[in-house]
């Protein structure tokens, strides 16, 4: 009968390191991705000051601190890869939603949801009224952080259990 120390652990483990480590790093580049455009990209286009932009992270961190108190108990319950493939999932979502927030804001302005980046960006260009783009851009921005900030906040309970196991 063989020593259970014997055993020599294969190397799986560190493939599954890499991919904690990537999805961890991916967490924090979402996380930090809109204070690093927000001046050169997002001001000239949605007209945002910087009360718009502390509401924005304000608000994601909340939403962030509020998700991580149920994301443990939520990746516990459906298990390690389900829950952070889930967590992954939700968090990518609202990434992707961030994207939509332009067309979405020119779309509500205009009566038009088929403008395209390009449309949305020439539109939202030739407002007079910024204050119409400004509150919906905002509110977009933030429904897109909560989202994110629900699926991002499954990342350390998730990885830190599949690190366990």
């Amino acid at each position: 009968m063989k020593n259970e120390t014997s055993i020599k652990p294969s190397n799986f483990r560190w493939t599954i390191c890499s991919l904690l480590f990537v999805a961890t790093t991916i967490n924090y580049l979402d996380r930090q991705v809109l204070s690093l455009t927000w001046k050169d990209y997002l001001v000239p286009e949605f007209h945002w000051n910087n009360n718009d932009y502390g509401n924005i992270t304000a608000l994601f961190s909340i939403f962030y601190a509020v998700s991580m108190l149920f994301a443990g108990r939520f990746i516990d319950k459906m298990g390690t890869k389900k829950g952070f493939l889930y967590a992954i999932a939700i968090w990518s979502i609202g990434a992707c939603l961030h994207a939509f927030c332009g067309i979405a804001t020119a779309g509500y302005i205009t009566d038009n949801w088929f403008v395209g980046f390009a449309g949305a960006k020439e539109i939202l260009e030739k407002v007079s009224d910024t204050s119409l783009i400004i509150s919906t851009s905002v509110s977009l921005f933030i429904f897109a952080r909560l989202i994110l900030a629900i699926g991002e906040a499954g990342n350390f309970p998730g990885a830190i259990k599949a690190t366990a196991e």
